[in-house]
């Protein structure tokens, strides 16, 4: 990439990007200096540091104070996570979207909510149920708390008609979390809103966010209708 094409830290990014798929420095290389690639770049050295900073990010990239940037020997490509808007999902599926909100009740934490949560017994916790379909037909359950310390703007939203997956996605940013995925038999009382025989098996998706203090946001159970299939792009 000619100097003439650098206009800000993405282009030295894409330019030490294509030099390392294309082998130009190989794993285990260290770098020429920022102030070397600055120059070669036609560019200042703070706008090399954010691209080669970014590129470390990524893991592709080892830097180390007085030690300069190292391509890595073993580079692990490191993932990251959105939240899914179950309405975009079902649309994106070409089928028809639609929503019910079954319960909602602001409530102590039960002890396994509480634990999941790791909130106190006394917390203020909003929780909701609703029903996401597809076509007319059951397509996942969802099983929301919410804490009202963290999100107090929640006890006053109206989920009647945009689901509470589709409003923090929107109102709240998250930092973290973790993702459980499992198999499990439907109860009853979800396979009477999932149209489905009770004992069937189904996919769970389980997922707690944090937010920047490290602070539970909400903890939902996605109940999805047997036969769901699960799609990720990598």
């Amino acid at each position: 990439m000619k100097a003439a094409s650098i206009n800000g830290w993405q282009d030295v990014q894409t330019e030490v990007l294509r030099r390392l798929h294309d082998r130009f420095w190989k794993p285990g290389d260290l770098l020429p200096s920022e102030a070397d690639l600055a120059a070669e770049f036609g560019c200042a050295r703070t706008t090399v540091n954010r691209a080669l900073q970014a590129i470390a990010e990524e893991g592709l990239l080892e830097r180390r104070r007085r030690g300069g940037t190292r391509v890595v020997i073993n580079p692990q490509q490191r993932a990251t996570f959105s939240i899914p808007v179950i309405r975009q999902e079902i649309e994106q599926r070409q089928q028809h979207y639609g929503y019910s909100l079954l319960k909602r009740r602001q409530q102590r934490p039960s002890r396994a909510v509480r634990e999941r949560m790791q909130v106190e017994a006394d917390a203020s916790v909003l929780a909701l149920r609703a029903l996401h379909s597809a076509d007319g037909r059951p397509y996942v359950l969802e099983k929301r708390w919410i804490d009202l310390a963290v999100v107090p703007a929640a006890g006053k939203a109206d989920f009647s008609e945009q689901s509470p997956n589709e409003w923090l996605v929107a109102h709240v940013p998250f930092s973290g979390g973790e993702l459980v995925l499992s198999a499990r038999t439907v109860t009853e009382e979800d396979a009477a809103d999932l149209a489905c025989e009770a004992g069937a098996s189904v996919f769970v998706a389980e997922r707690r966010t944090r937010n920047t203090q490290g602070a539970t946001i909400t903890v939902v159970h996605l109940v999805y209708a047997p036969g769901y299939q699960m799609v990720i792009d990598l």
